[in-house]
Formats: C-alpha cells, structure tokens, sequence
C-alpha cells in the first residue's frame, strides 16, 4: 500500500470542471440497462453448458456468485460518491486511495480483462451465428471473419456517439431479455428430473467442480462496475452509479439462477455439456422439436451479443482514456473527436481482441475458444476488485471518512467481504488462469518503469534529487 506521500497530488481544476451536458447522456434508466447489457450478454447463452459440466452444484456457486457481485456494486457506489474525480471507476479508487502505481496496475488489469472479455462474448457469439445460418464445421478463417464483425460493428456504433451507443444498449437490452424471462418462466413447466446431472459431475474432487463454475460464473457477471467506469457519462453519478450498478446486478442475478437451472432441466445433461449453444435444444424441448424454435433463440443470442459488446466497448475505452488523462496510459488513448469519444481508445478495443481471437481460432475452437478467455478475464478483472476493495478500506480507516457507528460497521463489512471474494475467485480459478493473468500482470509492471520515466520527465512527478551512493562514488 502506497504511503500518503506517494499519492497523487489533488487536482481540483480537473476533478471539479464542469462536464458538457451532452456527455452525461445516461440516466439512471441507461445506465441501469448498460449495466445489464454488460452482465448479460452472450455468456449467458453458452454458460449452462459450461455450469452442466460441473453439476448441479455449480447452481450454488452461482447463487454464491451472485451475492458477492451484488456486494460489488454497492461497494462501487459508495466509492463514487467518495472519490472526488472517479472517470474510470475502478483505476480512479485505487489511484485516488492508494496512489499512482496502485491505479496504473488496476487500470492496467481492467483494461486487459475488458478486451479479452470482449474476445470471450464474441467467441460465444460467433457459436450462435454459426447456429443461425447453419454453419456446420466452420474453418477457423470463417469463424474470425464473423467475430471480426461482432467487434467492429459495436465500434462503429460506439464511433457515431454516446447518445446513439445508449440508445442500442436499451434496444439489445429489452431483445435479449425476452428469450431468458421465456425459459426461466414457461420453461419451468417442461423440466424433467431426469436431464438434471449429479451434483458433482467432474469425475474429480468437488474442489474442482467449484473452479469450473466459479470462472464462468464470475465471467458471466463482470459487468458490475460499468457504471462507476463510465460515471462521467452519467446524471447526478454520485446517486445514480450505485442505483444503476445494484438495479442492473440483481436483476441479473435472479434470471442467471433461473435461466441456468431451467436449461439444465430441459436438456439432458450429455446433450448439454457437448453443446455451444444450450438454448438451442432449450427451446426445441419447450416447443414440441420446431426448427425455427433454435433459430429464434439463435437470432435473439447474435442481437444480445452485438448489445453486449456495444456496452463493453466502451467501458473498454472509457477505462483506458481516464488512465490516459492522468497520464499513465498512452497520450492516444485520451484523443477525443468533437463529440468527445475517445477515438482510438475505441479502435483499440476493436483491434486487440480481434488479433487475440486470430490467434486462439488458429490454436482451437468451440467451448475451449470460450473457456480459455474466460479464465483469462477473470483473474484479470478480479485484481481490480481487489484494490478497489483496498481503497475502501483505506478511506474507511482514515482521518477522512464521515461515516461513524452502525454505518462505519456496515461499510467495513461490505469491505471485507468483497476483498474476501476477490481473493477467492483468484483461488478458485485455478492454477493456469492464475499463471496467465500474473505474466499479464508483471509485464505491465515493465510498461510502468517507462511511464514513470516519462512523468518524470515531463514534470507531472517530482524528481528524486537526491545522488545514490554508488553515483557519489562514481
């Protein structure tokens, strides 16, 4: 933990500037469905199979899931109101509590996980457009030809402006709905016992079972903070963040248990554990067997994914121009047009994932395409947490605060739990995720040497003037 030296002097000038109307397009409504469109996006079409594979029991850990998520959002709440300048949600707490290197990493981080995550919606997209146009066996080229539509058509949209961006998101939001309330409420009428698996279907230790549904299940609700990311897009963000982020999770939430156990019952489970699209039979099973059943869930998936990938560019871009502005990131990354969209920050999320999905559709394909950016991204996403968690606590424990009694209690608890989440969605994600994300993790520790040279350089950090002993020696 940086010493309060080591924190970044305040900027009022910065923090205070009044924000153009136009850029506060989204009320609590958008931002509220950005959150939604951000959880709920193709992951969900493909998670039940994924979930099947560990057993019923990773409906508890979904539920489990879910409960700290929705600890997540009210942390990222109250931290907007506390923080003073929060453009970029996460990186803004850290750098603003724990200092310049604490928000480089977890800005850093985020934004990798942001991008990979975008490379795992599209991967469970591209399934379901396969699916639609009855793609059997598609060649790897086929496939990235179809994701790269999947991630430059949100960018474009992101490219026209926020107002249009908002207006997509609900659109999307309302779509994808329609078939998950269809399968968590008439679905229940058409379950069978029998299609359920067992409660550890693995093979192995119930240890591994919890993993497996822990990474697609902490994947499916990375979505939660978007609100906090993208504050400086919202009305009145000091009221209207924490509504939105608590709104968009619980709502989200409620219809993961639903949707995920009715699928499971609807689909036998070895049907189920070999399929990318699980609600294809889903909706078959409801609907007597009909073809067109599968290719109206198929449709309604590629327009739930387009919204979601929407949301989360973004977020993506967001994310890495408030890194940017504080000159940690890239000056690129800051460069706004006349209707302030960070431009190449929105390129950037469009290209990385691209090349990153080239890359894994020459390696492999179908639900390990999916599985692998799923772990990927969340022991990425779950180190931001884990500082925002931190700052906090570290805000919580000083002189600062103006919360006292039953309401110091309750923040802390709130703080500690979601600190106690983190840390075990890191440990229940396994060995290899966890050995990915750290090389991830310490490269952007080498990209921070050059920052900080660079800072120091221009003069936004004071030079150490100080000679070392070797060089007096020298």
């Amino acid at each position: 933990m940086s010493s309060a030296s080591d924190r970044p002097p305040e900027q009022p000038d910065r923090a205070l500037r009044p924000v153009d109307a136009k850029a506060r397009a989204l009320g609590v409504t958008s931002a509220t469905g950005l959150v939604i469109g951000s959880v709920i996006g193709t992951g969900v079409f493909t998670m039940p199979a994924v979930l099947a594979g560990a057993g019923t029991s990773s409906l508890v850990v979904l539920a489990v899931v879910a409960v700290g998520a929705t600890l997540l959002a009210v942390l990222f709440g109250q931290l907007t109101r506390r923080v003073p300048n929060t453009d970029g949600g996460l990186y803004a707490y850290a750098r603003h509590e724990l200092g310049e290197f604490a928000g480089f990493l977890t800005g850093w981080c985020y934004w990798i996980s942001a991008w990979a995550g975008n490379a795992a919606i599209v991967s469970s997209w591209v399934l379901y457009v396969d699916s639609l146009f009855g793609l059997e066996n598609p060649s790897g080229w086929v496939n990235w030809g179809i994701a790269l539509v999947g991630l430059w058509v949100p960018a474009v949209v992101n490219l026209v402006g926020v107002r249009q961006m908002a207006w997509v998101e609900n659109l999307t939001v309302v779509l994808k709905f329609l078939p998950l309330l269809f399968v968590a409420v008439v679905g229940w009428f058409f379950v069978a016992g029998a299609n359920f698996g067992s409660f550890n279907a693995t093979g192995a230790s119930l240890y591994s079972a919890i993993g497996i549904a822990a990474g697609v299940a902490l994947f499916s609700f990375i979505g939660v903070e978007v609100a906090a990311i993208t504050a400086k897009r919202v009305r009145d963000p000091g009221r209207n963040v924490g509504r939105a982020s608590v709104l968009g999770t619980a709502a989200s939430a409620v219809l993961y248990v639903l949707v995920s156990a009715a699928v499971m019952g609807l689909v036998p489970h070895d049907t189920l554990v070999a399929s990318g699209t699980p609600f294809v039979p889903a909706f078959e099973a409801v609907l007597g067997g009909a073809a067109w059943a599968g290719k109206l869930v198929a449709a309604l998936a590629v327009v739930s994914g387009l919204g979601a990938l929407n949301g989360w560019t973004l977020v993506t871009a967001e994310v890495s121009r408030a890194a940017a502005d504080d000159g940690l990131f890239p000056p690129a990354f800051a460069w706004t047009d006349r209707r302030n969209t960070a431009w190449f920050a929105v390129l950037a999320a469009a290209v990385l994932p691209s090349a990153l999905m080239l890359w894994r559709y020459t390696a492999s394909s179908g639900l390990t395409v999916f599985t692998y950016l799923v772990n990927l991204s969340v022991v990425t996403v779950a180190i931001p947490y884990l500082f925002s968690a931190c700052a906090q606590l570290t805000y919580l424990l000083s002189p600062r605060r103006r919360v006292n009694g039953w309401a110091l209690g309750r923040d802390l608890a709130v703080t500690a739990l979601a600190a106690l989440f983190a840390l075990w969605v890191t440990f229940a994600a396994g060995y290899a995720a966890v050995y990915q994300a750290m090389v991830l993790v310490l490269t952007g520790v080498v990209l921070y040497a050059f920052v900080a040279a660079h800072r120091e350089q221009a003069g936004q950090r004071p030079k150490d003037t100080t000679d070392s002993t070797w060089e007096q020696a020298a």
